[in-house]
């Protein structure tokens, strides 16, 4: 590391001495190679794999001896993942990264992806985002896409998709084909990750109208020995029961409406991708109507493939300005039950000369009962800048912008459904 600082005379003194440093901590010499992959390394040195994980927690900082050789390994860890170079990247150098990535990642005590899947929340996820990000946009990717074989050696990641979303309709043939697998691929994998999150919602207020059913699993236990306490026998010291008593567990089946309107210019991106893949989950749930809109100057409704993240995503068209009251406008007639129905508005409000047109229209929805829920960013994404004017405005209404991660909404979701 300290190579790359000096002058080319100084760096060729510095690189033996460190040749023969790690060689006498009995690490091999593809350690300072910055060419060689970490996966190199462990394929071929198998026992490098345990080193690895875990390497740069308190845990195996606190372990006496071997400092040194640990920080050869966090050495190496480092130039791969940030020392990315400049000029154009190829499918076989992302997907290198993005292995290397993974293994930093699990140096620091965290899943593969973990950290690259919330770098909303700033600090090393930020980090590995951007970098990421910058890779993706270095890669010419529409020749890799029109080879099958390095489009097979893409990882899907946000990065990737926001670049696939806005490159779509320039593709055709296989390169459109293998972009379609990889969108596919990551909206999967997303979806199951936000569905065990969702989990099962259970919808309305017990219907006392309604008899309980007579079986065991709904037998109230308490309330039968309370409503039986005068049959107690002090001669036998038994409880003798002529009535039992059933808990009610009836539902009422008024349907919530949950209405999601996601601003699809291009800086909304992440939020696009996982906002769409959750309002697909909550479609899903019993009881629960979902409508789902996207606009920039003028709106969309998606309400009929709700249920196909996948065919939303390539509805949608990212960039370009946006028309929030456009959106409302559209909104509005789908609102039934005022008080049984919540709106989730993801954008970052920068609505120039039709700001005050808009909070009017949105105050006007949430007087009405509607619960509103403004969203500045639901990573895993990028962090998102909200315009300030709206942020206070939605502050004093009482319904602050949300941002972070999704469990924040699914949260909020739940809560207004349960």
């Amino acid at each position: 590391m300290l190579g790359r600082v000096f002058e080319a005379d100084e760096q060729a003194a510095l690189e033996s001495a460190s040749v023969a440093i790690v060689e006498d901590i009995g690490l091999p010499a593809a350690v300072l190679d910055p060419g060689a992959t970490v996966d190199d390394l462990v394929q071929r040195h198998p026992e490098l794999a345990a080193e690895f994980d875990g390497l740069m927690t308190e845990e195996k900082a606190g372990q006496p001896g071997g400092e040194v050789r640990r920080a050869a390994l966090v050495a190496k860890l480092m130039i791969n993942v940030f020392s990315t170079g400049t000029g154009g990247v190829s499918a076989t150098q992302l997907a290198n990264w993005q292995a290397d990535a993974g293994w930093f990642e699990k140096a620091l005590g965290h899943d593969p992806g973990a950290l690259r899947g919330r770098p909303g929340e700033g600090g090393m996820g930020a980090t590995l985002g951007a970098i990421e990000g910058d890779l993706v946009n270095r890669m010419h990717l529409r020749e890799v896409l029109a080879n099958p074989v390095l489009a097979k050696r893409l990882t899907p990641s946000m990065s990737l998709i926001g670049q696939l979303l806005r490159d779509k309709d320039n593709l055709s043939g296989v390169a459109l084909a293998n972009a379609k697998a990889l969108i596919r691929r990551f909206v999967d994998e997303v979806a199951a990750v936000l569905r065990t999150q969702v989990q099962q919602t259970s919808v309305g207020e017990i219907d006392r109208s309604v008899p309980p059913k007579r079986v065991f699993r709904n037998l109230d236990i308490e309330r039968t020995i309370w409503k039986n306490l005068t049959n107690w026998s002090p001669e036998d010291e038994r409880l003798y029961v002529d009535r039992l008593f059933y808990k009610q567990t009836a539902k009422r089946t008024t349907p919530a409406r949950l209405i999601v309107v996601v601003d699809q210019s291009g800086s909304m991106v992440n939020a696009m991708v996982n906002c769409t893949i959750l309002a697909s989950i909550f479609a899903g749930l019993p009881k629960v109507d979902v409508h789902l809109i996207a606009y920039d100057t003028r709106a969309l409704d998606l309400t009929p493939w709700v249920h196909d993240p996948f065919e939303v995503l390539l509805r949608t068209k990212l960039g370009g300005g946006n028309d929030g009251p456009v959106a409302m406008a559209m909104a509005q007639p789908k609102i039934a039950d005022p008080r049984n129905t919540v709106m989730v508005w993801i954008s970052d409000f920068y609505e120039f000369d039709r700001s005050q047109p808009l909070f009017d229209m949105i105050q006007s929805v949430h007087r009405s009962g509607v619960r509103f829920i403004p969203v500045g960013s639901v990573s895993s994404g990028g962090e998102q800048s909200v315009n300030p004017w709206f942020r206070q405005r939605f502050k004093d209404l009482g319904t602050p912008v949300l941002s972070g991660h999704v469990r924040k909404l699914v949260s909020e979701l739940k809560s207004f459904l349960a």
